[in-house]
């Protein structure tokens, strides 16, 4: 794992009232970038199994579309979607030894 976040908010009702929570999921390819550590390369665009593939179709020319625009970005293509799927399939057989099914 190269780095991740945790998103924490108050509790406002209840038991939980002024208690610390845990407000997102955690550790997951879409709060997490995980790199492979064999293939790691100071200074590099690292492979990854995370929703960086994503990010950068959105911000390609690919997609056509300007983030500083207004516009809503496109709808992912279908290869978009399955290479992103098998990134994380793969970020999940490495994380737990066991295949997706």
């Amino acid at each position: 794992m190269a780095d991740t976040k945790f998103e924490f908010g108050l509790g406002l009702v209840g038991t939980n009232k002024d208690q610390i929570v845990l407000a997102d999921e955690v550790l997951t390819p879409d709060s997490s970038r995980y790199w492979p550590a064999d293939q790691w390369v100071p200074g590099q665009a690292q492979p990854s199994y995370d929703k960086q593939f994503v990010r950068d179709w959105l911000t390609s020319p690919a997609s056509g579309w300007d983030k500083n625009s207004g516009e809503a970005p496109p709808a992912l293509p279908e290869d978009v979607i399955e290479k992103t799927r098998e990134r994380y399939v793969a970020a999940y057989e490495q994380l737990t030894g066991q295949k997706f099914s």
